[in-house]
C-alpha cells in the first residue's frame, strides 16, 4: 500500500464499515433503473431541447443529443466497469481512491458535495417557478416576498416553494431507502408516461417540411448544441452512488446504467423528433417549447398537461442528484476523510440521516436565497471532472490489474475511456470563469481540511500508524 497522499486501499479489502455504518441492500434491478431514468429525464425534455433547437441547432436539436448521447455512454460504460467491481457507496470518489489515490478520492468527493447540492438547489428554483405559474394560471395570488431570492424581483426575499422542496426531499430519503426508492419509481413511471403521450400525440401533428433545412446553424451548430444538452444525459453517476443499497449490485448496477441511458436517449431522440416536426425551429419556445407547440396546433389542454409533467419529472432528478450527495458524504466520513460522526446511520431505517438533513438544509439556503444563475455556476465542472477520473481509473485498473473479476467489462479500451476523458474536458472549456472561480475558491478549502484534518485521520493513515507502531 502507497504511503502519504498517494495511498490506496485493495479493491479486495474495501469493506462496508462497522454494524452502525451500513446501509441496508434492498435495491432491485427496476429500482435502480428508475433512480437513473429519474436523475437524467427532466430539464432535457421540457427545457433544453427547446432552447436549443430554437437559437443553436434547428432540427438537428437530434444530432446534438445524439452526439452527447455518444460522449456520455463512453463515461457510462467505464461507471459500469466499476460498478460490478465495487458495489460501495461512493461512486466516483470510491473508484478514484481506490485507483488513483487518496488525494484523488478526496479531490472528486468534496468537488461532488458542491457540486450535487447545487444541482438539488437549481432543480428546486426551476420547479418553484413552474409551480408559480400553475397557481398563476389559477387565479391564485400568493405574496411577493415568498415568490424569489433576493435580485429577483422587487419585493421578493425567499424563494420558498424551493426551500420547501428541498427539505422534502430530504425528508424522502430519511424514510429509508426502500420507501423512498417505491416513491421515485412511480413517479418516474408517471413521467415517462406524460413523455410517451407526448410524443405518440405529437406524432401526429408533425409537418415534414419543419425539418428542413435540417441543419440551419451549420454541423457546428449541431456540436455547439451538443455541449448544452450534454448536462441532460447524465444521472447515471449519482445513481451509482447507492450501489451499497442494491440487492446484487455487481450484477445490477453495470446493467441500471445503460438501461437507464439508453432508456433516456430513446425518449430524447423521439422527444426531439416531434418538437421541432410540429413546429419550425425558429417558432419554438426556448423556454416551453412542447406547451407552446402543443398550443399552436390547436392543444391547450395537453400543454397545461406538459406543465405538470415538467413539474413531476424534475422533481425526479432532485431526488437522485440529493441521494447521490448524501452517500459521497457517507463513504467520505466512513474511510476518515471527514468526521466518522457524519457515517452514522439510523439504528432501523439504515439511512445516513445526519448528513440528509444538513444537506437538505444547504441545499435549501442555496435555492431560497441564491437567483437561479449564481446557483448554477456551481455546478457541472466537478461532475465533469468526475467523468475524467472515472475514465483514467479504468484504464489504469485495466493494466494495473487485469486480473481482478470484473462483471462488466468497458468496451474498445482504451479508446472509449480516452473519448470521455477528450469530450468531457472540451466541455469544460465551455464553462464560464466565475464558474472557474467559485470550483478553485471551493478546491482551496478543501486542501485546508484535507491536510489538516483528513491527511491524518483517515482509515488508511490509522493503519498505516498502527503497522509503524508494531514494528517498533
Amino acid at each position: 500500500m502507497r504511503q502519504g497522499v498517494l495511498r490506496r486501499k485493495p479493491i479486495e479489502q474495501i469493506e462496508e464499515g462497522a454494524p452502525s455504518e451500513q446501509l441496508t441492500r434492498s435495491l432491485g434491478l427496476g429500482q435502480l433503473t428508475a433512480i437513473g431514468v429519474g436523475g437524467i429525464i427532466g430539464a432535457g425534455i421540457f427545457a433544453l431541447a427547446g432552447a436549443v433547437a430554437n437559437g443553436t441547432a434547428g432540427p438537428a436539436v437530434l444530432v446534438s443529443f445524439l452526439i452527447a448521447g455518444v460522449a456520455s455512454a463512453a463515461a457510462a460504460f467505464s461507471y459500469a466497469e466499476f460498478a460490478g467491481m465495487i458495489p460501495k457507496a461512493g461512486s466516483a470518489y470510491t473508484y478514484g481512491y481506490a485507483v488513483l489515490g487518496e488525494l484523488a478520492g478526496w479531490f472528486i468527493g468534496w468537488d461532488l458535495l458542491l457540486e450535487y447540492t447545487a444541482i438539488v438547489a437549481v432543480v428546486a428554483i426551476g420547479i418553484s417557478g413552474y409551480f408559480g405559474f400553475l397557481l398563476g394560471a389559477l387565479g391564485v395570488d400568493l405574496p411577493v416576498w415568498m415568490l424569489g431570492a433576493p435580485g429577483t424581483g422587487e419585493g421578493r426575499q425567499v424563494d420558498l416553494f424551493a426551500v420547501i422542496l428541498c427539505l422534502f426531499t430530504a425528508y424522502l430519503l430519511t424514510l429509508g431507502i426502500k420507501n423512498a426508492a417505491r416513491f421515485e419509481t412511480v413517479v418516474v413511471v408517471l413521467k415517462v408516461l406524460v413523455v410517451l403521450l407526448v410524443i405518440v400525440v405529437g406524432f401526429f401533428h408533425i409537418d415534414t417540411s419543419n425539418y428542413n433545412p435540417f441543419f440551419p446553424y451549420g454541423v457546428g451548430g449541431a456540436f455547439t448544441g451538443a455541449a448544452t444538452v450534454f448536462f441532460a444525459v447524465f444521472g447515471y453517476d449519482a445513481m451509482s452512488t447507492a450501489a451499497e443499497e442494491s440487492k446484487d449490485a455487481q450484477r445490477h448496477m453495470p446493467k441500471a446504467i445503460m438501461y437507464s441511458l439508453a432508456i433516456s436517449m430513446v425518449l430524447y431522440v423521439l422527444a426531439c423528433l416531434v418538437l421541432t416536426g410540429m413546429q419550425n425551429y425558429s417558432e419554438v419556445d426556448p423556454e416551453s417549447g412542447f406547451s407552446t407547440a402543443f398550443e399552436s396546433v390547436g392543444l391547450p389542454g395537453l400543454a397545461n398537461l406538459i406543465a405538470v409533467g415538467a413539474i413531476i419529472g424534475i422533481l425526479t432528478v432532485m431526488f437522485t442528484f440529493m441521494l447521490g450527495v448524501t452517500r459521497v458524504w457517507f463513504s467520505m466520513s466512513r474511510d476518515g476523510l471527514l468526521p466518522k460522526w457524519f457515517a452514522k446511520t439510523h439504528p432501523t431505517r439504515h439511512v445516513p440521516v445526519r448528513v440528509t438533513w444538513i444537506v437538505g438544509v444547504g441545499s435549501a439556503l442555496i435555492a431560497g436565497f441564491l437567483p437561479i444563475g449564481e446557483a448554477a455556476e456551481l455546478t457541472n465542472i466537478g461532475i465533469l471532472l468526475a467523468f475524467v477520473v472515472v475514465c483514467i481509473a479504468v484504464i489504469v485498473l485495466r493494466y494495473r490489474q487485469p486480473e481482478l473479476p470484473r462483471q462488466f467489462r468497458c468496451p474498445g479500451m482504451p479508446f472509449v475511456p480516452a473519448i470521455g476523458v477528450a469530450f468531457s474536458l472540451w466541455l469544460i472549456t465551455f464553462l464560464a470563469w466565475q464558474t472557474w472561480l467559485r470550483f478553485a475558491v471551493w478546491l482551496v478549502i478543501g486542501l485546508v481540511i484535507y491536510f489538516a484534518y483528513s491527511y491524518r485521520n483517515s482509515n488508511l493513515a490509522r493503519e498505516s500508524e498502527g503497522g509503524a507502531t508494531k514494528e517498533q
